[in-house]
């Protein structure tokens, strides 16, 4: 399974946002006793408590317009839209992070293994109909996001081989990687209805779930490296840039470690964990080109492409989950 972030081995998140998180909105405010995402509190009450599902230490929380979750077989990535920002009664965040959180919970209700196969599609559509109606009359309020995320499980006819079940809806991604043949050996494919408007869940969008979500299932190898990245991360950093940051940094950390175990440095001061390091240095990569107003960008190669005069990175929310097998 995936190791949780606290333990010897690594999962990881790194967030970044392009403008300070907003409290949700009355009704949401109340802090719930049993929710590991917390999904009706305010960001700031959420950021650091934790509960478990199946017995491991999930993390969920709100980033900007973005909602991340962190647990050992199950890692998402969701991108509200923020234009929702500017319309009456709009919070694209409070979608983004409703969907993650019914999403997770489908997961742990749902009967797999033994030979029946999860089916994070249709977990994603009840998390899509419970997020339309907690955010229906007479607690109305509208938004939209993209949905990506790696389920752990295993093939039946092979058990001893683990297989990601990979779900994308919209233009957040899921990239596989070997680190040791940097080589990317699977990438989610952006969904676009236009430039610049992904397919979106929520308020006037016509994609669901069952229509328009596209499930992969991939075999993975020990040590392959999972990320799910919202766009802030892709439209900063292109697929070459991304491998080779990640592999820089496992080597950097495994570096630290060695020293720390030879003594050569005080074991604290070695990377404290592989898979938060490597989401961190992504995260910092991807912000450098989103900051700077004269980069050369995936954004602005796509917008050229589109007939527009867009130039630099893109400022957004950045969001990164790594984990490793």
């Amino acid at each position: 399974m995936f190791r949780a972030a606290c333990s010897s081995a690594s999962t990881g998140y790194a967030l970044y946002a392009k403008r300070p998180s907003r409290p949700f909105p009355p009704p949401f405010l109340s802090i719930p006793s049993t929710s590991f995402s917390e999904p009706l509190s305010t960001h700031n009450r959420s950021r650091d408590r934790r509960s478990y599902v199946n017995g491991e230490m999930i993390r969920g929380m709100t980033n900007g317009d973005d909602a991340v979750l962190v647990s050992d077989s199950f890692v998402a990535a969701n991108d509200g839209v923020g234009a929702w920002a500017a319309k009456d009664k709009g919070h694209a965040a409070l979608w983004s992070r409703l969907i993650v959180h019914f999403w997770a919970l489908e997961v742990e209700r749902a009967k797999y293994g033994d030979g029946v196969e999860p089916d994070p599609v249709a977990y994603l559509q009840k998390a899509f109909d419970y997020t339309k109606e907690a955010t229906s009359q007479p607690n109305e309020w509208f938004g939209t996001t993209t949905a990506c995320a790696a389920l752990l499980g295993s093939d039946s006819n092979t058990p001893t081989h683990p297989v990601l079940y990979i779900t994308q809806l919209g233009d957040s991604q899921i990239l596989v990687l070997r680190p040791r043949s940097r080589e990317v050996i699977f990438k989610t494919t952006e969904q676009w209805h236009w430039f610049d408007c992904p397919r979106q869940l929520g308020t006037n969008s016509p994609d669901t779930p069952t229509s328009n979500a596209v499930l992969d299932r991939i075999e993975i190898e020990e040590d392959d490296i999972v990320l799910a990245m919202t766009d802030g991360v892709i439209d900063n950093l292109w697929e070459h840039e991304v491998v080779q940051n990640v592999v820089d940094s496992m080597e950097k950390w495994q570096g630290g470690v060695n020293n720390a175990e030879a003594g050569n440095v005080p074991a604290e001061q070695s990377y404290a964990d592989g898979m938060r390091y490597v989401a961190q240095e992504l995260l910092n990569a991807a912000r450098v080109i989103a900051e700077d107003p004269f980069a050369e960008s995936p954004y602005m190669e796509k917008a050229i492409d589109e007939g527009l005069s867009i130039e630099g990175g893109k400022l957004d929310d950045i969001s990164v989950v790594a984990a490793q097998w």
